[in-house]
């Protein structure tokens, strides 16, 4: 269970609150930077509230600039950046009619009872789309700009002018207008267009809400043009001119100027905002958008200008979420899919229901465990497991994806069987298996496919790790190429042995790659030539291009140094499939290494298949052996960095230290010689001072030793 944050030591509570943040900042970016979310937002509004808790409680440790201050995600790339006049900031969001009354509270204390007294707001349904902001100048449509990070957004003017419900010129508007509003997509639309991909055996995108994002973020305006957005109306930017002294004067004048403001919108007291929620609430199902809430706004301009706004959004706005919709139906099947990584995943069948406006029939059940009715913190569902046939309760979390809330023990079958979980991979055939968390010695949740290199489910992403910069680094054969080349039938690479025989089998077939779009003589020629270039690797990088689990770079390059050719690597590596008790050691013993980097080579080399596999793959290369290292001022010495420094990076560090003979590792142990500490050093170098044998130095004194 988890710890009450009144009863955390400060020591946990900066433990727990880094892990958050971090974790936090992760799912803003994926959400907001690459519209694929992973958590829905109640799971990721319960991440926010649990770190907001701990720094309420202890002020100190909230850093200056945080995740918990972060609006949006910074732009991408691909687009020209707009600097926002007025910052497009996030709301703060409610979540019990407790959490309504101290927001009001909070208004009251800041402007004075006199002021607030018949206070009106305006109750707007929360769209869930993709804010949007238009820059007019004298009447004319000069920019359109995404969010971004709340100051810089992308400019997506080309895509906006394909949306019919966005003016082009706007007659009698002041000299400078910035108009606000959210890009969305119609349920209806969105599945149309997942009916059609689904004839057309194309993968179905996930909500209507990532559908008008990635619409909106087409490098092609034309592809934006055949998805059928709209835009719907606010707020404001920047204006030259105030037209009116009111949210809703203000809503009505973009209505005169022609643009969409939504009809449910109502001016109401701060008495009856609680009947606003309940009536959009009731409304909801039969909507034709997705919403997720309700936005409370005080409607007098001047009041705004009074209370002014917090780091991270306005005191004068909220956003009341709303709870899941919930419905009952039955689980009629277990199906496993086999991810990019080799985890099975089971999905609850489901007799159709409607769910928020929406049909569903299939639901995520997360791992094994979540079926049997275990979470990583204790029982969940009070322990009730899942079987086929059980009435069940689902929701759709954050209206995005459907989970299994709880089942009816009192209507399950007298057959129901508690589930198994498939102990081989449903794709290959492999041995799946669940991991043993070396540090606590239990089982993880998540069971994995051994199959690995020959695993259809994992094929394209194992490829597109190895031909990757920092692995086989094959110019010309990106993310896009091995996608088109795993896909064709005429000239496949499903392994890694593919990439070096493309050249003969392109040749046996009458050199047809020349023939394909996008590839002539030359083009073709170049990638032959990098294949052939990339057939002389060093031995820390071939490794490194396998992926092995719980292997990364650095770890790969330990090993490297330890075996310092291919054939004792493998013949290693073989050993510890094996349990060879004096190839396992001869691993453990490098600093830092314990049973799951031995479990990672394991599970990959005690299949025969990926064994063969990797054979036919190095039998193109020829793999340098690692010379050996002369010895030097830090010969023997296993070395630490942390924090950040001024004059080097982490990268230049380490490659100096290792020059010198040192060995260098991710963590501090008793084997540790030395800690190199920059600034913001963390829980390494409280662990250093605790582990007295440990010599602690500064940048300067690290610059002063190594010259």
């Amino acid at each position: 269970m988890q710890t009450v944050v009144e009863l955390l030591s400060i020591m946990d509570a900066r433990s727990e609150l880094k892990t958050l943040l971090a974790e936090i900042e992760r799912h803003n970016e994926l959400y907001h930077g690459q519209d694929a979310p992973e958590i829905s937002d109640d799971e990721f509004n319960a991440l926010k509230r649990r770190a907001l808790a701990i720094v309420e409680r202890f002020p100190l440790l909230k850093p200056a600039k945080s995740a918990l201050d972060q609006v949006g995600a910074a732009p991408r790339k691909e687009f020209e950046q707009i600097t926002l006049a007025v910052p497009m900031l996030s709301l703060g969001n409610l979540f019990t009619d407790e959490d309504l009354e101290g927001f009001l509270t909070k208004i009251v204390n800041f402007i004075g009872k006199d002021a607030a007294e018949n206070l009106m707001f305006t109750a707007e349904p929360k769209m869930d789309g993709l804010a949007l902001n238009l820059r007019y100048e004298f009447g004319k449509l000069t920019s359109a700009s995404t969010r971004g990070n709340g100051e810089v957004g992308e400019d997506v003017l080309p895509n906006v002018r394909t949306i019919p419900e966005v003016p082009q010129v706007v007659v009698g508007a002041p000299d400078i207008l910035e108009v606000r509003g959210e890009i969305y997509m119609e349920r209806a639309a969105f599945l149309a267009i997942n009916a059609q991909r689904e004839i057309e055996g194309k993968p179905l995108y996930k909500t209507p809400r990532n559908l008008a994002a990635g619409s909106l973020r087409q490098l092609d305006a034309t592809e934006t043009a055949k998805r059928p957005l709209r835009f719907c109306t606010y707020g404001w930017g920047e204006v030259s001119t105030m037209p009116a002294d009111t949210q809703m004067g203000m809503l009505d004048y973009f209505k005169k100027l022609g643009f969409f403001v939504n009809p449910l919108i109502r001016l109401v007291s701060a008495d009856h905002l609680l009947d606003a929620y309940s009536a959009l609430q009731d409304a909801r199902p039969g909507l034709a958008y997705d919403i997720d809430g309700i936005v409370y706004k005080i409607d007098n301009l001047a009041l705004r200008q009074r209370l002014g706004f917090t780091s991270s959004g306005p005191r004068w706005a909220t956003a009341h979420k709303f709870p899941a919709e919930t419905a009952t139906t039955t689980l009629v099947g277990i199906d496993i899919q086999v991810g990019r990584t080799g985890a099975l995943s089971p999905v609850a069948r489901l007799h159709p229901v409607i769910v928020g406006g929406v049909e569903v029939s299939n639901a995520t059940l997360h791992n094994e465990d979540y079926i049997a009715g275990i979470g990583q913190k204790g029982p969940i569902r009070e322990g009730r497991d899942l079987r086929i046939g059980d009435t069940v309760t689902i929701y759709r979390a954050g209206d995005v994806i459907p989970k299994v809330l709880d089942v009816d023990l009192s209507k399950r079958p007298a057959d129901a069987a508690p589930y198994k979980m498939p102990e081989n991979c449903p794709v290959c055939g492999s041995l799946a298996v669940r991991d043993i968390d070396p540090t606590t010695g239990k089982l993880g949740s998540v069971r994995r496919c051994t199959g690995s290199l020959v695993c259809e489910a994992q094929g394209v992403e194992r490829l597109k790790h190895a031909v990757s910069r920092d692995c086989l680094d094959i110019d010309g054969l990106g993310d896009k190429q091995i996608d088109y080349f795993y896909e064709n039938t005429t000239l496949p690479i499903k392994s890694l042995g593919d990439i070096f025989t493309l050249r003969t089998r392109d040749a046996d077939l009458g050199n047809v790659l020349r023939t394909w779009a996008g590839y002539k003589d030359t083009s073709v020629n170049k990638l032959f030539d990098a294949i052939d270039k990339a057939r002389k690797q060093q031995l820390h990088k071939v490794i490194f291009a396998l992926g092995i689990r719980q292997v990364g770079e650095s770890t790969a390059k330990a090993i490297a140094k330890l075996y310092r050719t291919w054939d004792d690597a493998l013949e290693n590596f073989v050993g510890i499939a094996r349990d060879d008790q004096a190839a396992i050691k001869r691993l453990t013993e490098l600093d830092g290494f314990g049973a799951a980097v031995c479990d990672g080579i394991k599970e990959m080399f005690s299949n025969t298949a990926v064994v063969e596999a990797v054979t036919n793959f190095v039998s193109e290369l020829q793999i340098e052996a690692v010379k050996a290292t002369e010895a030097g001022p830090l010969t023997g010495k296993t070395i630490v960095f942390t924090g950040s420094f001024s004059s080097m990076t982490r990268d230049e560090a380490e490659a100096k230290a290792e020059s010198l003979g040192a060995k260098i590792s991710g963590s501090v142990s008793a084997k540790t010689s030395i800690l190199v500490a920059g600034e913001k050093a963390g829980g390494k170098l409280e662990k250093a001072k605790a582990l007295k044998v440990v010599q602690i130095m500064d940048e300067n004194e690290w610059l002063a030793l190594v010259g």
